[in-house]
C-alpha cells in the first residue's frame, strides 16, 4: 500500500545581528521571532492530525525556533533532534538529508536556513515561493513509501507570519 510522507519545513526565526563578534552559528533570535513562532504555531495547531519527528540545525537561531514550536506542539512532536547536517545553505545538501531520512518515519518537521529551504520547497513542492520568510512553514506531502523516492510532492499548506499578523 502506498504511504504518504509528510514534510514540514520551517525556516528559523528572525535573528539578531546586534553582536557582530558572534559566529553565524551562534546568532540568537530577535524578539519578533517569539511572536512569529506563536502566530505560525497557533495557525498550524488547528489542523495538526499527525505526530512528527523533528530535526533542527544546531545554529542557535534554528534550535531556539525549533524548541519554541515543539513546545507549543508538544502533543504532536515525538522527538526533536539536533542534526549538524541541517546547518546548511545548500539546497542539494538539504535534499540529500531529506532523501536519507529513515523510512519508518512518515511525518518529519525540519528547521533550517535559506536559501536552501526556499530552493528545496520550490523543487519538491507544487507551489512556487519567491522567498520562504523567517519562521515560514511549508508542508508538502508525497505519495511515496521511501524518502529516497521523493520528487514532486503536493504543497498542502504554507504559513508565513506576515499573513497572520
Amino acid at each position: 500500500m502506498m504511504k504518504t510522507k509528510r514534510l514540514v519545513i520551517i525556516r528559523h526565526g528572525k535573528s539578531s545581528w546586534k553582536d557582530e563578534e558572534l559566529e553565524d552559528i551562534e546568532r540568537p533570535l530577535k524578539e519578533r521571532a517569539f511572536n512569529d513562532a506563536e502566530l505560525v504555531t497557533t495557525a498550524y495547531k488547528a489542523g495538526v492530525r499527525h505526530n512528527f519527528t523533528a530535526f533542527t540545525s544546531p545554529a542557535v537561531r534554528a534550535h531556539e525556533t525549533s524548541k519554541l514550536i515543539a513546545h507549543q506542539l508538544k502533543d504532536h512532536i515525538k522527538s526533536l533532534k539536533v542534526e549538524d547536517g541541517l546547518y546548511t545553505f545548500s539546497p542539494s545538501t538539504l535534499l540529500d538529508f531529506i532523501k536519507n531520512l529513515p523510512d519508518d518515519i512518515d511525518n518529519v518537521m525540519l528547521f533550517g536556513h535559506n536559501p536552501a529551504i526556499t530552493e528545496v520547497v520550490n523543487q519538491i513542492g507544487s507551489e512556487f515561493f519567491q522567498n520562504v520568510p523567517t519562521t515560514g512553514l511549508v508542508e508538502i506531502h508525497f505519495k511515496k513509501s521511501h524518502w529516497s523516492e521523493i520528487d514532486k510532492g503536493e504543497t498542502q499548506l504554507f504559513l508565513f507570519p506576515k499573513n497572520l499578523r
